[in-house]
């Protein structure tokens, strides 16, 4: 494991800063926290500011429930009232959308209508893609961040064709804190310190961010942050083994702006955990570097925006629990870079409207693997590069109640490795080493159809393409099984992309003063039915002692129906997402992957109220619920998991200084479960969680 000394040692940078922006805040005079807070009570008693936890009321996110497409959003408000739930369980909140999740390994791989692993869900951190990719008996693809950094979380489901595009099946962008985030009210300085203890063990977790502005043209944030939870106990009261971690994470960011038009962005972020998953013991060490520009005169035809980045993750693996085992020294490195411009232009032709985004990305991955130092030549995973361009455009013509999207975009792909096979291999390559070098294109078009006869009422219909190439891990994958079983792995270079062609059709709906004159009520409702042709699976031959990633023939389908709906009056606020999939995907394969079905339905509602004074109390409860899962009968006989239900409480209350407290009962019930979509390798007890409570303690400054 790394030395703790020489973590905290790269990281004191982060926690000056940090502390010194916190020092800063609390010398400022009473008088003027004061004055601030007057002035937000009186607001908050006009029914102008308080903040729900489900209607998206700041400058930084677009409201969902005025896109004319399915989108989610989870604020910064719902991740700090349902304080102590796991990324995992947040994401499970949104429509459409779960996660193939292992309560071993922290990082985490997202699931939309069935798509999980290997690109088909486009995950970024602050627009920075994690690309890292794995082979194993678990989700074929982390990202791995710190949820104490967390602000917010964009879900985009279906066809991304703009930045953040070449997926399968949708993006979901995890965006930490950003300086706008922590100054606020006319102060130069912000931040949050929070501590949160839990039980069945959660132990302490705690960070410290602060951002700090020395003048109109130069700002800074930093933060850092700990946690070391242990092992926990399911429902049954049975310790599910080897769930503990220690994470420690920083983050530091610098913003400058020499005038209005003009604003420059630079952020580093590092992760660095120690855990225990797929019967090793681990380090990953996630390093984040990016830089962003974006030129906004006040002239309608320029909105210039550009990014580049670099991510590099490290996965290590050190001995199993009995200090050796055949897969020891494991390395896999993934080296990320790329970049993106783009430019938004507002014009009209006569009487219509038009708004054009257009731009290119480029992003590449270096996979360096080293699959066994205890037994070389063990192991799946393959070392290559993968590389895409995409050159996109977006226009929307806006002619009185017609909004007419029209959306294209060319993703071209390069993928380069090498590796060497056996004789009478099952793909039917010559013997000895082998060589790949290839590369191809798709143009994808969409069109999107909205109608806006009220200011309630958002119709709309898509058609959309979208296409995923192959990964290095499924074109290279070769060796034997580290451990007993015989198994062999074998390459596949003649892999073509996956293709998804899909239509959609949805409505937005936005009342206010339905029931009350402050009250709002947002209702978004969607169908979709896609077919993917070369959807890519694992092949079992001779007795599945042979394996290999090959193209399933014919045309497969998924289609289901997506409802979100929030209601906020104020003294009372609920929101509900309801999901319904119906997959005819093939099963993909645990051990070379996880299985990626969900549910056939999924419900989840959180309900809540606020009390006292200026609304300083707020209680509520959450509930989720999912019906059996198919798992595929390749996985599993009988091929389906029983559903469960779950109900969580909470409180908040904020007092007058900033000081604010959270105390949150996750699995009130005590439910014996194991989540959907999750797996640990050997595991033969229910791996959910079982009751658990927390108190957080947050200052904001």
């Amino acid at each position: 494991m790394l030395n703790r000394h020489r973590r905290l040692a790269l990281l004191a940078c982060t926690t000056t800063l940090a502390l010194s922006a916190a020092t800063a805040a609390f010398s400022q005079t009473a008088t003027t926290e004061q004055k601030a807070n007057e002035q937000t009570a009186e607001a908050a008693k006009k029914g102008e500011t308080f903040l729900s936890p489900i209607v998206v009321k700041g400058a930084r996110t677009s409201d969902p429930y005025a896109k004319a497409g399915p989108v989610s959003v989870v604020t910064t408000d719902q991740i700090d009232l349902q304080s102590g739930l796991e990324t995992d369980d947040l994401l499970r909140g949104v429509p459409g959308t779960s996660t193939a999740n292992n309560p071993q390994n922290p990082g985490v791989a997202v699931n939309i209508r069935g798509f999980e692993g290997s690109g088909r869900v486009n995950m970024m951190i602050d627009g920075v893609r994690q690309n890292f990719r794995f082979t194993g008996h678990e989700a074929q693809g982390f990202a791995y961040f710190d949820p104490a950094f967390l602000s917010e979380i964009d879900v985009t489901r279906g066809a991304v064709n703009g930045v953040g595009g070449g997926a399968l099946a949708g993006s979901v962008n995890f965006r930490t804190y950003d300086v706008e985030d922590l100054i606020q009210d006319g102060k130069n300085y912000g931040g949050i310190a929070s501590a949160t203890y839990g039980t069945n063990g959660a132990g302490w977790s705690e960070s410290l961010i602060g951002a700090y502005r020395f003048n109109d043209v130069f700002s800074v944030l930093g933060g850092i942050s700990k946690a070391d939870p242990g092992n926990y106990d399911n429902g049954n009261g049975v310790k599910v083994p080897y769930t503990e971690e220690d994470l420690l994470s920083g983050m530091l960011k610098f913003e400058v702006t020499p005038d209005k038009d003009h604003t420059f962005k630079f952020s580093g972020i590092t992760y660095d955990n120690d855990f225990f998953a797929n019967s090793y013991f681990q380090n990953v060490n996630n390093q984040t570097l990016a830089a962003s520009y974006s030129y906004t005169p006040d002239n309608e035809l320029i909105d210039f925006r550009a990014n580049a980045y670099w991510n590099r993750l490290k996965m290590k693996y050190d001995a199993d629990v009995n200090g050796a085992g055949t897969a020891a020294g494991r390395r896999i490195t993934d080296t990320g870079k790329g970049f993106d411009v783009s430019n938004t232009s507002l014009f009209d032709l006569g009487e219509v409207a038009v708004r054009a985004n257009y731009g290119v990305e480029y992003f590449r991955d270096d996979y360096d693997v080293i699959n066994s130092t205890a037994r070389p030549g063990a192991g799946v995973n393959g070392s290559g590069t993968n590389a895409t361009t995409g050159v996109f455009s977006n226009t929307t013509f806006t002619y009185g109640i017609v909004d007419l999207t029209a959306g294209l975009r060319w993703d071209h792909y390069s993928l380069d490795g090498s590796g060497a096979v056996v004789a009478g291999n099952p793909i039917g390559l010559p013997a000895g080493p082998y060589t790949v070098d290839k590369s191809d294109g798709r143009l994808n078009p969409s069109i999107t159809l909205a109608l806006n006869p009220t200011d309630w009422f958002q119709p709309y219909v898509t058609y959309a393409e979208t296409s995923r190439s192959p990964t290095v891990n499924e074109t290279f994958a070769g060796g034997t099984h580290p451990g007993p079983s015989g198994q062999s792995f074998f390459p596949n270079p003649f892999l073509e992309p996956e293709t998804s062609k899909g239509w959609e059709v949805g409505a937005n709906f936005s009342f206010d003063g339905l029931l009350d004159s402050s009250d709002s009520l947002r209702v978004k409702a969607n169908y979709f039915h896609n077919r993917i042709d070369n959807y890519i699976t694992a092949v079992l031959l001779n007795g599945g002692r042979q394996i290999f990633f090959a193209n399933n023939p014919g045309t497969s389908t998924v289609q289901g129906f997506e409802l979100q709906a929030a209601y906020d009056a104020g003294f009372v606020f609920g929101d509900l997402a309801y999901t319904y999939t119906d997959s005819k995907l093939p099963s993909q394969v645990n051990g070379f992957g996880v299985q990626s079905y969900l549910p056939d339905n999924i419900v989840s509602a959180t309900l809540g109220a606020r009390f006292l004074e200026d609304q300083r109390l707020t209680v509520g409860t959450r509930f989720y619920a999912v019906s059996s899962a198919d798992v595929g009968a390749i996985n599993r006989t009988p091929p389906t998991v029983p559903g469960y239900g779950l109900v969580d409480m909470f409180a908040n209350y904020k007092f007058e200084n900033g000081f604010e407290v959270t105390g949150t009962v996750t699995n009130l019930f005590d439910k014996t479960y194991t989540p959907s979509s999750s797996t640990i390798a050997g595991s033969t007890i229910d791996t959910g969680r079982g009751r658990t409570f927390l108190v957080t303690a947050k200052a904001k400054f």
